[in-house]
């Protein structure tokens, strides 16, 4: 039955991730140094930064354990 709740849930957010993401298309300019830039959609800029703030905790958490052994 947990199960069940668990991948309810799951897709629960992934229909409100798409949802979002759907309408948050517009372009997004990202400016670089020396005037360089890139244009993206919304959705791509944020789940870019999104997985990267998920990396970063993944790696700090990472070496805090390794280092408390």
């Amino acid at each position: 039955m947990m199960k069940i709740i668990i991948w309810f849930l799951r897709i629960s957010v992934f229909a409100i991730l798409a949802i979002f993401a759907s309408q948050n298309s517009q372009p997004v300019v990202l400016q670089y140094y020396l005037d360089k830039s890139i244009e993206l959609p919304l959705s791509a800029v944020m789940l870019a930064f999104f997985a990267l703030g998920i990396f970063i905790t993944i790696i700090f958490t990472h070496c805090r354990f390794r280092s408390e052994k």
